[in-house]
């Protein structure tokens, strides 16, 4: 009886505050299409929600005047001002228009949370599938070309090595990461471009100039963060591309995607996998290989389950095997060829994270630990063109076994202030274990890197056009590395603190003008980083890296400043970005070719502190679309990179009579300008076509002479590298899709035409684009 009386003492209560509620509601659509799971809030609020399949959604709010944000990735951000009584229903219904630029897409890198990229205090550059689709990359070595200030070159012919630089600096200043998580290590940094497949990418973000004070002591030159594909809703999708190298050399793969997610969005996966098989490919006709044979095989998936409205949970799992061989008679047993280098890699990254936030979104609290193991056959050898019993010995034992562990494990703190204003703090501890040996040439890195990071940086905003990101981390890193090779020992015992600081800020000068500076410090503490953990030929024999005695850890500076301009003329939409950077490295490790030859006939290099060094430049970015069917990208870097003093490349040892050292100022393998193009055209809504293309400048490229060992410095000649792809859609039904592709990559075919020829040919003398011309072809199918 006491319930029947509390409900009608209490129902008036209840039927007036519902009463006082306003209801809006309407429908998300894009040129006449629903735009599904779109956001819709009130600025400075919790109170939000989102839209359903179809693009449907009803929001009750509280009477008043207030802001509706409206988002969705992929369109931009619309804000509404609206005045509602009590108990009213209006109807609100959004166009959302395509966000060509990108500008409104949300971003993680730049500041460890998610904000809108036009908002960030720091230059984001995204690459998304659209891109990948239109460069037909393959792996993310293929694409990452086609943002300002970033370069992918290969470094050599019998392994296919790649790095990636940014802002002119080498592959070892950039931190490569895996869904934020710093897992990539300094093996995976040695061919892992290429084993990552685009089929699981979702976006690639791209921040240049120093991280290291959210992301650890290796992000000098940048972050570069590959995110994997989330569950977004329902879908399925075949893709197989057939390219034949320079007409005659097939390379095949298969990709398979699909994701289910559950109609109340609480849940999701999503599985992807890839098959590759590359043919080697001679560019010269000397039985020896420039490109690598290759088979790629990856898996993965993603899952996220939403517990209630206020955390989610994901697991992140990808695995990946691949085998590469290049050398010569490459059908036959390494140890039976003039010289092989072959890599058989089991890969797995994995992890875990959990986030949660109030109510009222002010505070949030994320957990996580990921993790990457790398189980790695090896051979590095041959006979050299020779067939003595000396080097048959030699050649049987040049087989490698290498392991790689890598985790990270940390947690993040952030509140948001009710002016937008945000504190954030995290710690994190990674560990990196790697065990490198070659019993045939004594060669082993046994190297433990333990690193303990305590982060925190504030966001600041007193008033609406003004941004201000004040940022440090203190990290204890300790290194434990012992590396010989035949009978040389050296060993790096490293137990420092350091701390990165970092500050950057953005001002709205006016609705089109940003201007964004900012500065950051970094460090490297002596380890062996991916060069290190590499091996090339040269003169038929192996050439080896060993750290220094003595060898200090590294320092960096890093200065930014960028005008970003964005307006509409009529119907034309225009981005132009303008960057300027300057970055200095005390003691920075540089490898020198010392000349000498070990016990076992292998070459001896050394990673030593050189000469303080200093990079300066200019990125730019024009982006124009003067409609939704046509987009034209333009951007490039003109730079200079110099050593405050001759820097040694070549050290003669004195055996030979006239031999001299090699000295020089400049970076090797840094050209002084180099660009991209990446253009549009959608005929009508079966067919699309895609201009992309790359221009790399002259550089120097050394380059070590097999008959006498004696180093030459090379300036090469510039590069023009042209793809164009021709793409027809057509629906079979309405979930059912198909597309068919074609085209002709590297159309000029410009391509080295100086590679060493033989077994004893220098396998680092590799510069220019990474395959000559390619004629391709695609077919896609499914409901995507």
């Amino acid at each position: 009886m006491k319930y029947i009386l509390h409900i009608m003492l209490f129902m008036p209560v209840y039927l007036f505050s519902q009463n006082d509620k306003a209801t809006i509601s309407g429908t998300f659509t894009s040129n006449g299409r629903p735009v599904p799971f779109s956001s819709i809030y009130i600025k400075n609020s919790a109170t939000g929600t989102d839209a359903d399949i179809d693009g449907n959604y009803s929001l009750a709010v509280s009477e008043g005047t207030f802001t509706l944000v409206v988002q969705s990735q992929g369109y931009k951000t619309q804000r509404r001002e609206v005045t509602v009584a009590a108990g009213e229903h209006i109807t609100l219904d959004f166009s959302l228009t395509e966000d060509t630029f990108g500008l409104d897409e949300v971003v993680v890198s730049a500041t460890r949370n998610r904000i809108i990229k036009r908002d960030a205090p720091v230059i984001v550059n995204v690459l998304s599938p659209k891109l990948f689709n239109a460069t037909q990359s393959i792996s993310l070595a293929d694409g990452l070309n086609y943002q300002p200030g970033v370069r992918i070159e290969t470094n050599c012919q019998n392994c296919g090595f790649t790095q990636v630089r940014l802002n002119g600096l080498e592959g070892q200043y950039t931190q490569v990461l895996v869904n934020s998580r710093p897992v990539f290590s300094a093996l995976n940094g040695v061919y892992g471009l290429e084993q990552i497949p685009v089929s699981i990418i979702d976006r690639v973000e791209v921040v240049r100039s120093g991280g290291s004070a959210l992301f650890g002591s290796n992000a000098i030159a940048g972050t570069v963060n590959v995110i994997t594909k989330e569950p977004v809703n329902n879908s399925w999708e075949i893709r197989s591309n057939f390219a034949a190298i320079d007409g005659k050399t097939a390379d095949r793969t298969v990709n398979v995607n699909g994701s289910i997610v559950s109609e109340d969005l609480s849940s999701g996966v999503t599985v992807f996998g890839m098959y590759r098989n590359r043919n080697p490919y001679d560019a010269n006709g000397d039985r020896f290989s420039e490109i690598t044979k290759m088979t790629n095989n990856s898996l993965g998936a993603k899952v996220f389950l939403k517990p209630n409205d206020n955390s989610k949970f994901g697991i992140d799992f990808t695995a990946i095997r691949e085998f590469r061989r290049g050398g010569d008679r490459l059908n036959l047993a390494p140890q039976f060829t003039d010289i092989t280098e072959q890599l058989d890699h089991n890969t797995v990254f994995g992890g875990t994270d959990y986030e949660w936030h109030d109510d009222a979104r002010k505070n949030s609290v994320s957990a996580y630990v990921s993790a990457q193991h790398t189980d790695r056959d090896s051979y590095y050898g041959g006979l050299g063109g020779g067939r003595t019993a000396a080097d048959s010995i030699a050649a049987n034992n040049s087989f490698g076994i290498t392991t790689d562990l890598a985790v990270v494990a940390g947690t993040k703190y952030s509140h948001h202030f009710i002016n937008d204003d945000v504190i954030t703090t995290g710690a994190e501890f990674q560990r990196n274990d790697t065990e490198d040996a070659i019993a045939g040439y004594n060669r082993l890195i046994d190297q433990k890197v333990n690193s303990l990071g305590l982060y925190a940086q504030y966001q600041w905003k007193p008033i609406d056009d003004f941004t201000a990101l004040i940022g440090a981390r203190l990290d204890h890193i300790n290194v434990d590395g012992f590396y010989t090779i035949e009978d040389i020992a050296r060993s790096s015992q490293v137990n420092e603190t350091e701390i990165s600081p970092r500050l950057t800020v953005l001002y709205n000068i006016s609705e089109a003008l940003q201007f964004r500076g900012g500065y950051a410090r970094g460090f490297r503490a002596p380890q062996a980083f991916n060069e290190d953990l590499h091996v090339s030929s040269v003169g038929g024999e192996q050439r080896f890296v060993i750290l220094s005695n003595n060898l200090e850890s590294e320092f960096s500076n890093a200065y930014t400043a960028s005008f970003n301009f964005t307006k509409n003329f009529n119907k034309v939409q225009t981005n132009v970005l303008v960057e300027g950077f300057y970055t200095t490295l005390k003691n920075p490790f540089t490898i020198v070719s010392t000349g000498t030859s070990l016990p076992n006939g292998s070459i001896l290099e050394e990673s030593r502190n050189g000469a303080e060094a200093r990079v300066a430049g200019a990125n730019f970015e024009l982006s124009v679309s003067p409609s939704s069917d046509l987009f034209f990208l333009l951007g490039g870097t003109i730079q200079k990179s110099k050593y405050k003093e001759g820097q040694v490349l070549f050290e003669a040892d004195g055996s030979v009579a006239g031999e001299q050292d090699v000295v020089l100022d400049e970076f090797v393998r840094a050209p002084n300008s180099y660009g991209f193009l990446n253009a549009n055209w959608q005929l009508n809504e079966a067919f699309k076509t895609d201009v992309t293309g790359t221009f790399t400048s002259s550089m120097i490229a050394p380059h070590v002479v097999s008959d006498t060992g004696f180093m030459n410095l090379i300036r090469t000649k510039p590069f023009y590298d042209l793809t164009v792809k021709v793409t027809y859609h057509f629906d079979l039904k309405e979930t059912f899709h198909v597309e068919l592709s074609g085209g002709v990559q590297n159309i000029f075919d410009s391509y080295q035409d100086d590679f060493d020829t033989g077994a004893t040919r220098d396998s680092d003398y590799i510069y220019g684009p990474n395959m000559p011309r390619t004629v391709f072809v695609g077919l896609r199918f499914g409901d995507f």
